[in-house]
Parts: C-alpha cells; structure tokens; sequence
C-alpha cells in the first residue's frame, strides 16, 4: 500500500525519480510492516539507484554522440532498454531528455560520473554494472570506435578501474555478447568462451568453475538489487548471465567436466 502512496506522492511533486525514490521507499516501508527491523535504508537505497538511472541515461546519450553520430542501432538499443524497463510514456520522454543531455557537446559527464561514484561509488556492483551497460551500449551497433573506447577508459578511471582491470572487464563483455541468445555457432566458439569468463585455455577444471561462479554471482538478481541496482534493470544483468552460462556450458562440453 505505502509503495503506492509513495509513487503518486513522488510523482505529483517531483516528477519521474520522485516516483521512483516514493516506490522504493514506500516498499521498504511495506517490507518493514510485514517483516520488521533489518532492512536498508530506504532512502539511501532509493538515491542510488535515481542516481544509478539517471547516470545510465546520460552516459548512453554521451557514448551515442561520441563518435560524431547516432545510429539507428544505438537509438533502437536505447528504446529496447527502456521498454525492458517498462517505463510509461511520460517517463519514457524523461529517460530521453536524459539521453539527449548526455549528447550534448558542452555536457559536463565527468561531473555526472563524479556524482555517481560519491552515492553509488563504495559498491562494486554498481559500478562494474554501469560499466557493463555502457559497454553493451556502445557496441550495440556491431563495432566500437576509438572515440567509443577512449571514453569507456575515462569512465572506468572515474570508477576506480585501472587499465589492466578496464581491459580485462572489456575483453569479458565483448566476448560474452557472442553468446547472446546461446549463440555459440562461431568456428572461435570455444576461445570467447574462455575469454568470455577471463580465463584462458590453460586454466584447470577448478579455476574454470571459480570464474564462473564468480561471475554469475556478480549477476546475481538479489545481490544486484541488495546493492542498489534498480529491480527494473535487472533484465540487463539477467541476460549477461546467460551469456555467461552459454560460454561455460560450451567449455564444460569440450571438457567432459
């Protein structure tokens, strides 16, 4: 019920992130009736995840523009992760407001960032998961450009990531998106699999399972969630899973483990 009263009271007086700041509060309010002490705070817990929005929208709109132009892969990838997050049409128009501030040339996205790493910044999940979605976003049109690299690295510098822990992140996603949908026609198969999970071939039965276990744990709905990401952008992370599951089905395959 108080999930319901917070929505329509954000939203009448502080527009789309007020109604998500009043649902999330509102449910840990719904929560704390039916289960007690113990939760997080909500509040705390809601501007992570407005901050977590917004930073995602923006930094899309800058990714998108960085190269000189928006294609209509990028646009459609854009349109796609907002109907997966089932947004109505007033906020739909919100999140590409958002998307469009990022595109402009004057935009100040090192200050975004630098917000985003003073709420969001002390959890692992939310940033590598920022990451990650910036990622996807820019190759979403089947290629990434320098222009498109060079900004990831900035990003993964204001999110604590080094070079080496940058490329390695990259390498991961780059290869785990060959196994979108299960895919796992190409004669390379089995060596993106490897990569996929930032392994390499020479690693034994054990190491293998150790990674993956460590990555589907980092995908993890409830830990996700439990962090600060926003339950709606779970879809996004469900199916990195999945394409983490695809990869080390194929390497158990050639293993026999």
């Amino acid at each position: 019920m108080f999930k319901i009263i917070g929505t329509l009271l954000g939203f009448y007086f502080f527009g789309f992130f007020g109604a998500l700041i009043g649902y999330i509060a509102g449910s840990f309010i719904d929560r704390y009736i039916a289960y007690g002490a113990g939760a997080v705070n909500p509040l705390t817990s809601a501007q992570r995840q407005a901050v977590f929005i917004e930073t995602v929208f923006i930094m899309m709109g800058k990714l998108a523009k960085v190269d000189g132009r928006i294609t209509q892969d990028e646009v459609s990838h854009v349109e796609d992760f907002i109907q997966k997050l089932g947004m109505t049409s007033e906020h739909r128009q919100q999140a590409i407001a958002l998307f469009k501030q990022g595109t402009a040339p004057d935009f100040d996205y090192e200050r975004k960032l630098n917000e985003f790493v003073s709420v969001c910044g002390h959890t692992n999940s939310l940033r590598q998961m920022l990451l990650v979605y910036l990622i996807v976003m820019a190759i979403s049109d089947g290629r990434m450009d320098t222009a498109e690299e060079s900004l990831l690295r900035t990003c993964a510098l204001h999110l604590g990531y080094d070079q080496l822990a940058f490329r390695q992140l990259l390498d991961m996603v780059l290869n785990q998106s060959r196994f979108a949908g299960g895919q796992v026609a190409s004669p390379t198969a089995l060596e993106d699999a490897y990569k996929a999970l930032g392994i390499t071939k020479e690693a034994t039965d054990q190491e293998i399972k150790r990674a993956y276990r460590k990555l589907m744990s980092q995908y993890h709905p409830d830990k996700l969630i439990g962090q600060g990401v926003p339950q709606d952008m779970i879809a996004m992370a469900t199916a990195q899973a999945q394409e983490v599951q695809a990869a080390y089905d194929l390497i158990k395959k050639s293993r026999n483990i």
